[in-house]
């Protein structure tokens, strides 16, 4: 029995985590200033508008206190006990930040309904100056983080966050220009529930993809069946059994199999390249490249002695 496994980097260097703590620190510092200034002006004004994006800063604030430490986690070394390092803690981040926003955005709803109902009197300069004040901070901390947004899903979760509180920072405005020239008090009501729907979409979309990673589903756009496919299609491989693939963190993929091959090639040689070939198959093949694989070269003898459970996977 033989087996094997490629540790090395993409050629892009794919599965290297990037320093972003810089644009990280100053977006939570513009953040944290804005969300005391919001946190006043909720107070003053009595706006659900307000107070819900106050409490959509307050999460994007401590949502970027997460992503700052998940990001300088991130650059931890692996070592024997943590082999490896703290790649994942960026999936962890990104699913507690979307917790809160779906959090924020349901309350924002369940509040906005009822005050359909019974619209409050708010005074329309003050949440106007209030809005103004976030729209100006989230459209810095949008340009601080907009080219780091694709990096991971740690980065992606922080950008949303203030994408979302910008959107919601709009809302606040358009209500009160709403209640300054018509007197419609429902505007602010109108504009929380706008706020909650943006926010509960993007946030449940990325709970279901950081979950994914976590329950170790098959990486987004990696067709096992077609890898299972051109594998048994080289040379002297017979079967291929104990499929899987999985997420460690953003761009590293990983992916495990048994691969039978005929008896003969562990005498005359081409055990070695059938292993090559396999990984060189799942590395190149595909529109998700997998640079880290392991795989175990197995006659057919070998392979009958395996269970079942193992052989059908």
């Amino acid at each position: 029995m033989g087996a094997g496994h490629d540790h090395g980097p993409s050629p892009d260097g794919a599965g290297v985590p990037g320093d972003y703590r810089k644009r990280l620190v100053i977006a939570f510092g513009i953040t944290f200033t804005v969300f005391v200034a919001q946190a006043v002006g909720s107070v003053l004004t009595g706006s659900l508008a307000l107070l819900t994006d106050t409490a959509h800063m307050l999460t994007d604030t401590s949502g970027l206190l997460v992503a700052l430490v998940a990001a300088t986690l991130m650059l931890r070394p692996p070592n024997s006990q943590r082999t490896w390092g703290f790649r994942r803690i960026e999936v962890i981040a990104a699913l507690g930040q979307a917790t809160l926003l779906l959090a924020v955005g349901v309350y924002a709803a369940i509040e906005g309904i009822r005050r359909l109902f019974e619209p409050p009197d708010v005074p329309s300069t003050e949440l106007l100056v209030f809005g103004i004040i976030g729209l100006v901070a989230n459209v810095l901390a949008i340009s601080v983080l907009a080219s780091s947004r694709g990096a991971n899903f740690n980065m992606r979760a922080a950008f949303l966050e203030v994408l979302n509180d910008a959107l919601g920072s709009i809302g606040v405005i358009v209500a009160a220009i709403v209640i300054a020239t018509t007197g419609f008090q429902q505007a602010d009501a109108l504009a929380g529930l706008l706020i909650a729907a943006l926010i509960v979409p993007r946030a449940f979309k990325l709970m279901r993809e950081t979950t994914s990673v976590l329950m170790e589903f098959t990486p987004k756009g990696l067709d096992l069946d077609e890898v299972r496919r051109h594998i048994v299609e080289l040379d002297h491989v017979k079967d291929v059994h104990d499929l899987h693939a999985s997420t460690v963190g953003t761009g590293l993929p990983t992916l495990t199999a048994h691969v039978v091959v005929e008896d003969t090639c562990f005498t005359d040689g081409h055990a070695a390249e059938v292993l090559h070939d396999v990984r060189d198959c799942v590395a190149e093949h595909f529109d998700v490249a997998v640079h880290h694989s392991t795989f175990q070269i197995e006659t057919e003898h070998i392979s009958d002695h395996e269970p079942e459970s193992i052989k059908h996977a």
